[in-house]
């Protein structure tokens, strides 16, 4: 495990959103062991949510009509994480501050960050751009996000 996750380890012992960066890496056959074990560990203590923004990225991106169907039944067991018109106000109020702070970071990026907030859970991911978020204090504190990402 990388030194990131593990330094995240021990506080993913409550619900947590999982980023489709972090999915792609655990789902991606070779190296990426560690993504693959702490997602697997996500689902098995069904402490693994998702969203649907999160789905339609990752559900896009599959290449067979069995692939699809596998990929959504397996997403659908998860927990869900419902996109409220008070999540997209969030949204709005968390991309306006990151633009006055000189800070672009896509709107999907934006919309699961704010899903994690309002749910009070973990966000684990492998997208630089939550760590630019919580680096300027806009989002997640910095004890919500678990990063798959190197150092």
């Amino acid at each position: 495990m990388n030194p990131e996750a593990s330094r995240n380890e021990g506080r993913s012992d409550s619900l947590t959103l999982i980023d489709t960066s972090a999915w792609i890496l655990a789902l991606r056959t070779g190296e990426e062991e560690h993504a693959r074990s702490e997602v697997g560990r996500l689902i098995e203590k069904n402490l693994a949510a998702t969203t649907g923004i999160v789905k339609l990225e990752l559900l896009c991106g599959t290449r067979t009509k069995s692939e699809y169907k596998e990929l959504k039944e397996d997403l659908e067991a998860l927990i869900q994480l419902e996109i409220t018109g008070k999540t997209w106000d969030r949204s709005s109020k968390l991309a306006y501050s990151l633009r006055r702070k000189g800070i672009t970071v896509p709107s999907a990026d934006v919309l699961i960050a704010a899903v994690a907030m309002e749910n009070g859970c973990n966000l684990l991911h492998a997208d630089h751009h939550f760590d630019l978020m919580t680096e300027h204090n806009v989002g997640l504190r910095p004890a919500m996000i678990l990063s798959l990402l190197e150092e």
